[in-house]
């Protein structure tokens, strides 16, 4: 594979990330290209690039593995596809990257995740914040114990409201994705909280629905209280209800030492880390990191070429990517957790922690 490019099949056009991925594919143009395409959503090829018109196409999986030369594949589908279609593809030996969450449930993703393992492909989920720098120089602080004893992490995620998308859209349609809000896009900052802790949540306690004025059969939003296994809090708190296209988010973590604010989409940045520590003698630690505006083009910027590198990586030495099927696993349950505290109205333990 070193001598040639990687030949990708892309599974699934008209994503709402799709897009965003084909572009994001174009920074290492020199190192894949699309070998094939499955563009399921019932055949919608809306938003396929002219580029890709005349690559290869194929209706199926199935048609795809008899009829391509591929050595591994996007899989951007809905969560009642995407586990099935990854499994057929790892058992089939094709390398796996796979749009999050993958699932609306671990059990429903299991046998995905036993088929990559069994396997030995590389595979990658979509969880880009694993492989942003501010995320990385916090994992390192907590790492290293400058937080001293952690006390609690805020998180906040709000994005439009489900009128932008309307209420028909598939990402509100329980059978095509199960779950609504925290499925889609709390799952990003579950994931994160799981890796930039390095730790595991030991019980939940949340509460789910729909807020706004939009009627939805998934929620919209709403808020869960984490109890971290190491010790401390984090909450997070979010859902589709602002007016308009846009998007805000935020963490704060305090520790017994030092107390951060992140602000990871702040315009102009690339992100922002305000940072406040202790005052030895005179002078107290008070420190605003930016990083400077990322140019790249595509879904996650520089973070999605940076997942692109790791899985490509993975694929060529055998190596395992930042995201594995179990860490894709722990977000599921996790997420599971959240939904199973939210309909019994009471605090769920995690069985299986991390």
């Amino acid at each position: 594979m070193a001598d040639r490019p990687f030949r990708l099949a892309v599974i699934g056009v008209d994503h709402p990330h799709g897009a965003g991925w084909r572009e994001l594919l174009d920074n290492l143009a020199d190192e894949l290209h699309v070998a094939a395409v499955v563009p399921a959503f019932g055949g919608s090829l809306a938003s396929l690039e002219e580029r890709y018109a005349h690559v290869p196409r194929f209706d199926s999986v199935d048609a795809l593995l008899a009829g391509a030369d591929f050595d591994g594949a996007l899989v951007t589908l809905p969560n009642c596809e995407a586990p099935d279609c990854v499994a057929r593809l790892a058992r089939a030996g094709k390398h796996v990257l796979a749009e999050k969450p993958l699932a609306a449930s671990a059990a429903e993703a299991r046998a995905a995740a036993e088929a990559v393992v069994q396997s030995g492909v590389a595979f990658q989920t979509g969880y880009m914040w694993r492989y942003d720098e501010a995320a990385e120089r916090l994992r390192a602080m907590l790492a290293e114990g400058r937080f001293g004893r952690l006390i609690a992490i805020d998180m906040q995620y709000l994005t439009s409201d489900a009128r932008r998308r309307g209420p028909h859209h598939y990402l509100f349609d329980p059978q095509a994705s199960g779950r609504g809000f925290f499925n889609w896009l709390a799952c990003h900052w579950l994931d994160l909280l799981l890796y930039i802790t390095g730790g595991a949540v030991a019980s939940v306690t949340a509460r789910v629905g729909v807020y706004g004025e939009t009627p939805l059969q998934v929620e919209d939003g709403g808020v869960a209280v984490l109890e971290l296994q190491g010790g401390g809090l984090a909450t997070l708190f979010g859902g589709y209800w602002l007016p308009r296209w846009a998007g805000e988010s935020r963490w704060s973590l305090y520790g017994t030492e030092r107390w951060v604010h992140w602000y990871p989409s702040k315009p102009g940045t690339n992100g922002v880390l305000e940072i406040h520590g202790p005052q030895p003698q005179w002078h107290a630690m008070e420190e605003t990191f930016v990083l400077p505006p990322d140019r790249t083009r595509g879904y996650g910027g520089i973070r999605g070429v940076r997942l692109l590198r790791d899985w490509l990586h993975a694929a060529a030495t055998g190596a395992v990517c930042r995201n594995t099927p179990r860490s894709m696993l722990a977000t599921l349950e996790l997420l599971d957790a959240i939904y199973e505290s939210a309909a019994a109205g009471r605090t769920v333990a995690l069985r299986c922690p991390g």
